[in-house]
């Protein structure tokens, strides 16, 4: 999918600052040269070019001795003139002084270059022929990039450059001096052509996938240019806020990464490019909606969306007005437009964009529009569904041609020397082609997961025990006054939902960066009061309420963890996260996968679920599906079925988000929150007491272990189950007991990665194994479980007990597709009788 007609986007990234996080759309190739030149030091002066107050509309086109002009001039080397030129001759086009009035450093954002090493400008001027012009004078590391080395490996690269003659007439070729092709540009070629071949070497994605992103150039990888990547952009833009008002700065995540996490600037704004089909898509209408919702209720989020419109998605037409319309209905979200295919108008327009959001802190959409050049992807035939007039009209209306037919108009080249680096760079690309289609590529399995899910159980454990000794010492009396004198350790055996409530609380203790919020979590305390009090403890600004809607919410969360916070987001109900999903799928656990692990989005999602709610209908209330989940490579999905495990295994999906960057599933099974008993009412069996922090270490729960509990001699029959099943097996597990027959119950906790050690180790040894499942029996856990088994060579008997497949009915109905506990006796004795 290739970026042609869409070179406009240069403007946008020369009016931004190289440290502002972008997430790209396909088609911004233009985008990430001009990004790449700038963090070399190329630099684009944005604050002499926008008067204070609102700027001149978006989208005007200046003459071009403007200063709109003369900035934009620098633009030149991402679309084929050279950046050097147009430095040295802003002066005499006019871009010299800024106006009266105009903005201040605060207001619009000033590219501040990379010192050069020490001896490289003046080395650099040396070999510059054109050293004794204000180049020469500008910091060192513009100079170094007015006249940089040849690419490494690809021999000189030079051109022919004209003299010119007042009497000879412009354009008149007098004489020619040889200059190289900027390295950065050359450089941001080879990244993609990377990708193009698959190479382990390509920046980001090393050989994974074809996107653009490198952390250095805070270019986020996304993987879809259907707007999955919106919510997260609107998360960061929040995250970004927030830590600019508390003033915080993000500590390593990871201290020991060879890449920390990318330091977004406190005044950031966050950009976030999209095809004009995509803002049909429900994801961007979910981030449109959750930036104006948030910027109704007085929030900031410093986004600015930018919309590439060509009118065409694949084959199906944008109706003629359809986009700008819609765009400029967003409540909440400034609009602002331009023409790509206008270098200077988009840049202006951009410049005012950029400034509006940085200034006010709060969201903006920027139209640009465009042309799609050599169709949508691959073999992609237009002449299928487009006309031949159509076609050309594109064609003449290439940002690349106007802008040189600029540049020639202004007088800062000619046609034949235009022409001339065209075909020069087209050269050089070649050959960086030819070179890299020599590099490695990944050749194993073990190569290709390596960044997926890393696990360093070691240091997790290690975390956990921190944590421990942190609220035990020099936290303890922050601790005892957040749970009102009374620590949990001494207020008595716990619900499971009491349990949780005090792991989050010791959570939001020991990381300050924390973020509990959802739908109904902070006034109301969820909706089964799991949340209850954290927002009085800890403040509105930690703990707090979003609007009903699942995508935006987990948007939040991936953009909250990857601008620094440890985000736990809340999803209500297990079915409404169906229809959200693909964040976690496409986005969440894929980020680590396509960016060599330099980022990550650590998170905790908490989702009430399963079954056995008694007097709900649906299958909303009562949703027992985890396959969506189980099918995310690399995700985590913990289910707690105890109280006492579950405040363990919380504090270890927290800490393994902080040490690994893992995504976490906390999946909280809504018919144990409240029970007390377990064989008898009032036997008060099903509560646990809550450790204290000094047990914490001891007591800690790795990812991926599972609980064997021993009923009778606990030699003949191995029951492997998990959630709900773990109470019906047990109180099963009495009744065979009662009979004679000894149960070991192996309560999964985990049902990503599965405990297979423990399982086999367990099947082992009594060679009868159960399966009580109370997810469905096509796609449930139960398949998985003697998969693993088989895969193993367990050679013992095995049996299934699995819900039906069917949704869950309202009332005495939900029995009748339901696990119970006579089925898993009655199961149990078919296969003891084998």
């Amino acid at each position: 999918m290739g970026s042609a007609g869409h070179e406009g986007n240069a403007a946008l990234a020369a009016a931004l600052r190289p440290t502002d996080p972008a997430l790209l759309h396909y088609r911004s190739g233009a985008f990430y040269c001009v990004r790449a030149a700038q963090a070399a030091g190329l630099r684009f002066d944005t604050e002499a070019q926008l008067p204070a107050g609102e700027a001149t509309p978006s989208g005007s086109t200046d003459p071009a001795g403007s200063p709109g002009a003369a900035a934009s001039a620098g633009l030149a080397g991402a679309v084929g003139a050279d950046p050097g030129d147009a430095a040295i001759d802003r002066a005499a086009v006019g871009g010299g002084a800024p106006p009266d009035g105009a903005t201040s450093d605060a207001e619009v954002d000033r590219v501040a270059p990379t010192p050069a090493p020490d001896g490289e400008a003046a080395a650099s001027a040396d070999k510059d022929p054109a050293s004794a012009s204000p180049v020469a004078s500008a910091p060192p590391a513009v100079a170094a990039s007015a006249a940089p080395a040849p690419l490494a490996g690809a021999g000189p690269v030079t051109e022919t450059v004209s003299g010119r003659d007042d009497e000879a007439g412009p354009g008149t070729r007098m004489g020619s001096v040889r200059r190289p092709v900027i390295p950065a540009y050359a450089e941001a070629a080879r990244d993609v052509l990377r990708g193009m071949v698959a190479s382990t070497q390509e920046p980001i994605a090393g050989g994974r996938h074809k996107i653009f992103g490198r952390v250095d150039l805070a270019v986020v990888p996304t993987t879809s240019t259907v707007a999955s990547h919106l919510p997260r952009a609107v998360g960061m833009g929040l995250a970004v806020e927030r830590l600019r008002r508390l003033d915080a700065r993000r500590p390593p995540i990871r201290p020991d990464a060879a890449v920390p996490p990318a330091p977004w600037a406190p005044d950031a704004i966050v950009v976030c490019s999209f095809g004009d089909a995509s803002i049909n898509h429900a994801s961007a209408t979910a981030a449109f909606n959750t930036a104006g919702w948030y910027d109704h209720t007085g929030l900031r989020i410093p986004v600015l969306f930018v919309c590439e419109d060509n009118g065409l998605g694949v084959s199906v037409r944008s109706p003629q007005g359809w986009v700008a319309t819609a765009l400029r209905s967003k409540p909440g979200i400034r609009y602002f437009a331009a023409d790509g295919a206008d270098l200077v108008g988009a840049y202006q327009a951009a410049v005012e964009a950029a400034a509006w959001v940085r200034r006010h802190r709060r969201p903006a959409v920027l139209h640009m529009s465009t042309v799609r050049l050599m169709g949508h992807v691959g073999a992609d035939a237009e002449s299928a569904y487009r006309s031949a007039e159509e076609l050309a009209a594109d064609l003449a209306a290439d940002p690349v041609v106007a802008t040189a037919r600029r540049l020639v108009d202004a007088g800062l080249a000619s046609g034949a020397e235009l022409l001339d680096r065209y075909d020069e760079i087209g050269w050089q690309v070649r050959r960086i082609a030819e070179q890299v289609l020599d590099e490695p590529k990944l050749t194993s399995p073990a190569e290709v997961i390596a960044p997926l899910a890393p696990r360093r159980p070691a240091r997790v454990a290690r975390a956990v025990a921190d944590a421990g000794a942190r609220a035990a010492g020099a936290d303890a009396a922050a601790r005892v006054e957040a749970f009102g004198g009374k620590p949990p350790e001494l207020a008595g055996p716990l619900t499971l939902a009491q349990s949780i409530n005090a792991a989050l609380t010791d959570g939001l203790l020991d990381h300050p960066l924390l973020a509990v919020f959802g739908e109904d979590v902070a006034a109301k305390g969820g909706v089964y009061g799991v949340t209850k009090g954290l927002r009085e403890r800890f403040g509105p600004a930690r703990v707090f309420d979003t609007l009903l809607d699942e995508t935006s919410i987990l948007g939040l969360g991936l953009g909250a963890g990857l601008a620094g916070m440890l985000p736990v987001p809340e999803i209500q109900y297990l079915a409404y996260l169906h229809g959200a999903e693909d964040q976690l799928r496409g986005e969440a656990a894929s980020i680590g996968f396509f960016s060599q692990g330099a980022l990550r989005n650590p998170m905790v999602v908490r989702v009430p679920g399963l079954a056995y709610q008694e007097g709900f209908g649906g299958h909303f209330q009562n949703e027992n599906s985890v396959a969506v989940l189980r099918d995310v490579p690399g995700l985590v999905i913990a289910v707690p079925a105890r109280p006492d495990d579950a405040a363990a295994m919380l504090r270890t999906c927290l800490a393994s988000a902080t040490v690994d960057g893992s995504v976490c599933v906390f999946l909280e099974p809504i018919g144990l929150y409240h029970t007390r008993d377990l064989y008898h009412d009032g036997d008060g069996e099903w509560l646990a007491g809550y450790l204290e922090p000094g047990a914490w270490a001891s007591g800690h729960v790795p990812v991926g272990r599972a609980r064997v509990y021993g009923v009778g001699s606990a030699e003949e029959l191995t029951i492997v189950t998990f959630g709900n099943g773990v109470r019906m097996s047990l109180r099963a597990a009495s009744r065979l007991a009662a009979e004679g027959i000894g149960c070991r119950v192996v309560d999964l906790r985990w049902l990503a990665p599965l405990p297979v050690a423990d399982l086999i180790r367990e099947a082992a040894a009594t060679g009868r194994v159960l399966v009580v499942d109370e997810t469905r029996r096509s796609g449930g856990v139960g398949e998985g479980v003697i998969a693993a088994l088989a895969d193993a060579g367990y050679v013992g008997a095995v049996r299934r007990v699995a819900a039906v497949d069917s949704f869950v009915p309202l009332g005495p109905a939900a029995r009748q597709v339901l696990v119970s506990e006579e089925a898993i006796t009655q199961g149990a004795r078919t296969l003891l009788a084998r």
